[in-house]
């Protein structure tokens, strides 16, 4: 299969068949947060510093059955958010979805990304996870994209890394090999697959990595058929991956995911090797880590378009003059032990958690008009910044 409008059919067939995410439709907000979703969070742990706008225009680009869409018109409250999907069945899900939630700033157009061009205007966040790779053209998708991202700009993609999906592309091939005819069957394709994961031996690799990584989400027949009977599929390198980024014409940001992408994590026990490795460039260690942890499944990654500075506040003058305010992205508060941004455990101590009340709602006080009341050095305000426990908005000195 290589006709463009023959991929895409195909694609949009097992979404009509299978809409995807498979999450439940609730008559409420969804739970939580997720950071990549929400402006703020993002803005600020891309750049360091909060947006300056917030009544921005939001693209979800492949929707899907509108699991992201609906967390972006919830965690962002002043923006206008646009999904568009290839599939007509799961758009039917993600309208009914955004409705029941009340997410009603909203619309939605049936819209392959190639043809992204015919939506009016610029998108100052695009979202576009999981979509990329199930294009037959990739670069030709991002490329679209990019030029629907306005100057200050910042496109969310997720694409699958070929490392951690091995065992996946050979049952892939083994589906499709013994569907023989009956390939494009997507309910045959995951009835099929369940009997070869029931024969194959205990022992078997396949087996046992879709039994440690992947069998309880797979309960779940769409997720199932997403993973082993999807018509179009390329994995990344970081090779291949930042070939894909470059044909963009946007700045990498980095990964969103970043504690994975830290070499210290594999290498940390041995000075000696990590003195070769301060030699590589980012994208040569970055290939290091995946070629020693072929766990990794994916990239998780944010790009701008320019003008969009980073702020740097090692300057303990321009830290001083800053506003500050509570992330959005905290489960928990008001309470000294709550969940960050990435849902991972903090403490504060009596002074942090003082700061962090100061910030909560803060629209005139500077962190040095904060500090007169609160015991707290500037080097701890500088880890509530690197926990993304605050934002700071910049102002003149």
């Amino acid at each position: 299969m290589s006709d463009p409008q023959t991929i895409a059919a195909a694609v949009a067939k097992l979404y009509d068949t299978y809409p995807f995410p498979p999450e439940p439709l609730l008559d409420e907000p969804p739970p939580g947060y997720n950071w990549r979703w929400n402006w703020l969070a993002a803005h600020s742990i891309c750049t360091g510093q909060k947006p300056a706008k917030q009544d921005i225009r939001i693209l979800d680009a492949g929707c899907g059955s509108g699991v992201s869409t609906e967390y972006l018109v919830h965690l962002n409250p002043h923006a206008h958010i646009t999904g568009i999907d290839l599939s007509a069945g799961t758009l039917a899900v993600a309208r009914e979805r955004c409705q029941k939630s009340g997410a009603d700033r909203v619309e939605f157009h049936h819209l392959s990304l190639y043809d992204v061009a015919q939506l009016p205007g610029e998108f100052d966040l695009i979202n576009c996870v999981g979509v990329l790779h199930h294009l037959p053209d990739p670069i030709q998708g991002i490329q679209a994209l990019a030029t629907k991202l306005a100057p200050g700009g910042l496109l969310h993609i997720f694409v699958y890394a070929e490392m951690g999906r091995w065992e996946i592309k050979l049952m892939q091939q083994a589906i499709g090999l013994l569907q023989g005819d009956r390939r494009g069957d997507y309910r045959d394709g995951v009835t099929l697959g369940r009997q070869i994961f029931a024969a194959l031996p205990e022992t078997n690799r396949l087996r046992r990595r879709e039994q440690e990584r992947w069998s309880l989400e797979n309960q779940r027949d769409e997720c199932f058929a997403d993973m082993y009977v999807h018509p179009q599929e390329i994995d990344y390198t970081i090779d291949t991956l930042f070939e894909l980024i470059d044909a963009s014409g946007l700045e990498f940001f980095g990964f969103s995911n970043p504690n994975t992408w830290q070499l210290e994590r594999i290498l940390g026990k041995e000075p000696a090797v990590m003195q070769r490795a301060a030699a590589l460039t980012d994208r040569q260690r970055y290939r290091l880590i995946e070629l020693l942890d072929p766990e990794v499944t994916h990239y998780e990654f944010f790009l701008g378009r320019a003008p969009l500075p980073k702020a740097d506040w090692s300057d303990d003058r321009a830290l001083l003059s800053a506003l500050p305010e509570r992330s959005p992205c905290i489960n928990g508060w008001p309470s000294h032990c709550l969940f960050n941004y990435d849902y991972q455990i903090v403490n504060l101590s009596e002074p942090e958690f003082q700061f962090l009340q100061a910030c909560d709602g803060n629209e005139t006080q500077t962190v040095r008009d904060i500090l007169g009341a609160v015991a707290l050095e500037l080097k701890e305000v500088r880890s509530l910044l690197q926990q993304h426990l605050i934002l700071l908005t910049p102002q003149p000195e």
